[in-house]
């Protein structure tokens, strides 16, 4: 066989085989867009119970520094569960995206999760973290560099 058939060869398998293990991470506006759902189908009826079921009203939640503490928190728990659960919130089963572990790209415990959520806080208050998924090749964001997990497109069965 000649030398340039077999390289041809070699670099179809190659290709293959990075295609194979390779699995595309998820575009950052699907993120986005799944953070918006997310918001508005989880925290949203949160803080509206807590404004009206435990406060008397909009006014007392301005003026309280723990209601939209303890709503938030409420939020990260709930979140968190879900990941742990399915690797999706409903906002990322919207897309068909998932947030697994970087390397073994396993759903996540709900210890790591919740503590990704913070770090996600985190991430949004920096400049950095709201670009970083814009210019690094993996679309990571730094929530997920901090906690080794990578969101991607669900695998399709």
């Amino acid at each position: 066989m000649r030398f340039r058939d077999l390289k041809k060869q070699s670099n179809k398998n190659n290709q293959t085989n990075k295609s194979a293990n390779v699995q595309a991470s998820a575009y950052y506006i699907y993120r986005i867009k799944a953070l918006i759902v997310d918001l508005f189908m989880i925290y949203m009826p949160i803080m509206y119970i807590m404004t009206y079921g435990f406060l008397d009203g909009k006014d007392d939640l301005a003026a309280s520094t723990l209601a939209p503490l303890i709503a938030t928190l409420i939020y990260g728990l709930i979140y968190s569960i879900f990941l742990s659960q399915t690797g999706q919130t409903p906002g990322k089963k919207a897309y068909d995206i998932q947030v697994v572990d970087a390397k073994t790209h396993q759903n996540i415990v709900i210890f790591r999760a919740f503590l990704r959520f913070f770090a996600f806080l985190f991430s949004v208050t920096t400049v950095l973290g709201l670009f970083l998924p814009l210019i690094r090749k993996d679309k990571r964001t730094l929530h997920d560099i901090l906690t080794g997990t990578t969101v991607r497109y669900l695998e399709s069965k």
